[in-house]
C-alpha cells in the first residue's frame, strides 16, 4: 500500500455519535502495518490544508473519514493531482459514496482501501467553488444552511428541517443557459449533479454518470400541498423525470442568473455568491478508490 494519510473529522455526524470509529481507524492501520498516519481536523476547511500537506509529503492515498463536507474539503486539494482519494463515508447522506458503491464503516469501507481499484471521475465547480456530488440553488440551499446550524444531525433532523421550511419557501426566477439551450423559469430547486443522487438514495438526477464529461441539471418548478408527496415518492424511486413539475438538462457548462445574490450549496456546504452562478465540469480530474465489485446502493 502506498504512503497514506487518514483525515478524520471528529465533528462529522456519525463520528461524533460513534467515537469508537477513531479507534477502529487506528486499529486498521496497526493490523495491516500500513505506511500511514492519522490526523484530525480542528476547524472548517482544515481538511483541505491537511490534504495539501499530505500531497507535499508524498502521500499517494489520502482518506477522508467523515461526511460529504469532509469529502469535499479533502477532494478539493486532490483535483488534478496523482494522489487518490479514499473514502470512509460517515455522513448523513453520503451521496457520492452511494453512487460509487462505496460501503460504510463496518460494511467494507476499510477493505476497499486494500482491495479496491482507482477510478477517475469528473468534478464540478460553481463560481470557482468545487463540488463532487451535487450543488444547488433555491430550497435545497436554504435547507443545507439551516441543517448545518443544527447541533444534532442525521436523516430524521434533515426530514424535520425540510418539512418545517417547505410551505413557507417561495420559488425564485432563474435564467439558465448551457450553450445549447436557454431556459427562463420560476423554480423551487435548481440542482446540478455529478452523481445521480443527493444521498440516502434520494435520486435528483437518475441516470447521471460521474465520468461522462457532463453535469445533470434538474429544475423542480414548484412544490405545494398537492404535489409534494408524489415528488418525494418519485425522488426515492428514480422516477423524478416523469413529473410535470420537473425539467432536466445536461451540459458541461451552465450559467444560472437570478434576481439577486444569495445562497448556493456545494455538497451540502453553503456559500453566499453573486446573482450569476457559473458552473463548469472538470472531466476526469479526481482519482478515487472504489470497490472492485461495487456495493449495492
Amino acid at each position: 500500500m502506498v504512503k497514506t494519510r487518514f483525515i478524520f473529522n471528529p465533528r462529522s455526524g456519525h463520528n461524533a455519535r460513534n467515537p469508537a470509529l477513531l479507534d477502529r481507524t487506528r486499529a486498521f492501520i496497526h493490523e495491516h502495518d500500513l505506511p500511514a498516519e492519522l490526523v484530525l481536523t480542528e476547524r472548517p476547511r482544515h481538511a483541505t490544508e491537511l490534504a495539501r500537506r499530505a500531497i507535499d509529503e508524498g502521500c499517494g492515498l489520502i482518506v477522508a473519514v467523515g461526511g460529504d463536507g469532509t469529502l469535499n474539503e479533502v477532494a478539493a486539494a486532490l483535483v488534478g493531482s496523482e494522489a487518490a482519494l479514499g473514502l470512509i463515508p460517515c455522513g448523513s447522506g453520503n451521496g457520492l459514496g452511494r453512487h460509487l458503491g462505496i460501503p460504510g464503516p463496518g460494511k467494507g469501507a476499510f477493505r476497499t482501501l486494500l482491495n479496491g481499484r482507482v477510478r477517475t471521475i469528473d468534478t464540478g465547480s460553481a463560481n470557482g467553488i468545487p463540488f463532487f456530488n451535487a450543488m444547488g440553488l433555491g430550497f435545497d440551499a436554504e435547507i443545507s444552511h439551516r441543517f448545518n446550524r443544527l447541533v444534532r444531525r442525521g436523516l430524521q433532523a434533515y426530514v424535520q428541517t425540510t418539512w418545517a421550511t417547505l410551505f413557507g419557501y417561495r420559488p425564485q426566477s432563474y435564467r439558465i443557459l448551457n450553450g445549447n439551450a436557454e431556459l427562463t423559469t420560476s423554480a423551487f430547486i435548481v440542482a446540478v449533479a455529478n452523481s445521480d443522487q443527493y444521498g440516502n438514495d434520494c435520486f435528483i438526477a437518475p441516470g447521471a454518470c460521474v465520468d461522462d464529461g457532463r453535469l445533470d441539471l434538474t429544475v423542480i418548478k414548484r412544490a405545494n400541498l398537492f404535489n409534494t408527496l408524489p415528488l418525494i415518492e418519485r425522488l426515492f424511486t428514480r422516477r423524478i423525470d416523469g413529473s410535470p413539475s420537473v425539467l432536466r438538462l445536461q451540459g458541461s457548462h451552465f450559467t444560472i442568473e437570478r434576481p439577486a445574490p444569495g445562497l448556493i450549496h456545494t455538497d451540502g456546504e453553503t456559500h453566499e455568491t453573486g446573482a450569476t452562478v457559473d458552473i463548469v465540469v472538470h472531466p476526469l480530474s479526481l482519482r478515487i478508490m472504489v470497490p472492485e465489485v461495487p456495493s449495492p446502493a
